[in-house]
């Protein structure tokens, strides 16, 4: 079945162990999560990275992706990483603050996973939509063409203020022919809030994108005021020709916010990955508003 009938993505379902990953004390948010599944990685094992709040981005591992070992090797105070291998190398991109009110893309490399080189700036906020006052860059996702790499980022920032904290506001591109660079920005965004979409009213937050054979797949973390009050973040499923004009492809998201218990008011940012039939999809949640921790769970759909 292709990844064009949209309307599988309704039997994707949530693992019953979730959440898999936990904050520990004194940290109260583990997310962001992106990932390598073992026919890619160096040992045949799982690889998970996610950034919490006190520790940065930490390094997961997992022999079946369900039971996860903190290896508590911190590779940086980013947040907000993307995983990407080419020819046995890995790369990740992520969001580092230069001061409190900017923060910039920057990409590493490794061989293992364990052992990066040191960061490397690639993009920084110069456009109006960027920002300000408060110039944020964040979200990076990458994909590769046939002559060329093309970088999906966030920029600018609102204030979520029922939660004390800052999202992403627009989603725009850039392309290099390197993948270091350098990065040649669109001027505009492609992705804005609007206030006719009930599930990006306020802010566009961050997307994943996958290229298939024949279109484009975008997995956004739309952010919405639900009755105009209180803020909300669901996973919507987004289709393209091109990768650049994006329109929903369910009339609902595939992840949102539901119950009483650890997902209860966010449903954030995810990675995807296919491991044979199936595709696992991890994402971070949150359980409150101004108060609340977020841990790390898992969806999955099968393909018949």
């Amino acid at each position: 079945m292709s990844l064009r009938n949209y309307e599988i993505w309704q039997r994707l379902t949530d693992h019953p162990a979730n959440p898999l990953i936990k904050p520990k004390r004194p940290e109260w948010i583990v997310g962001d999560p992106t990932i390598i599944p073992p026919k890619e990685s160096p040992d045949g094992k799982w690889h998970l990275f996610a950034h919490g709040i006190l520790f940065g981005i930490t390094h997961y591992v997992s022999l079946d992706g369900i039971h996860w070992i903190n290896t508590y090797h911190k590779i940086d105070s980013g947040m907000r990483a993307f995983l990407f291998k080419e020819d046995e190398i890995y790369y990740l991109f992520y969001e580092k603050y230069q001061n409190i009110a900017t923060s910039c893309i920057v990409v590493r490399h490794s061989t293992d996973l364990f052992h990066w080189s040191a960061p490397y700036k690639i993009l920084k906020p110069e456009l109006p939509w960027e920002g300000k006052s408060d110039r944020k860059l964040a979200c990076p996702c990458l994909v590769k063409l046939e002559d060329r790499y093309r970088l999906y980022y966030s920029g600018g920032t609102v204030v979520l203020w029922d939660c004390l904290f800052f999202e992403p506001k627009y989603i725009g591109v850039a392309e290099a022919e390197s993948i270091k660079g350098p990065y040649k920005k669109r001027q505009k965004p492609i992705i804005s809030p609007s206030k006719e979409h009930p599930f990006r009213n306020y802010a566009a937050g961050g997307i994943k994108v996958i290229k298939t054979r024949d279109s484009w797949l975008g997995f956004n973390n739309g952010i919405y005021k639900e009755n105009g009050f209180r803020s909300r973040s669901s996973i919507l499923l987004l289709k393209s020709d091109d990768g650049l004009r994006w329109d929903d492809a369910l009339p609902r998201p595939i992840l949102y916010p539901c119950g009483t218990g650890w997902k209860r008011s966010f449903v954030y940012q995810l990675d995807i990955r296919k491991v044979n039939d199936t595709y696992w999809i991890y994402y971070n949640a949150r359980d409150g508003w101004a108060l609340g921790w977020e841990g790390i769970g898992l969806a999955q759909l099968k393909m018949k």
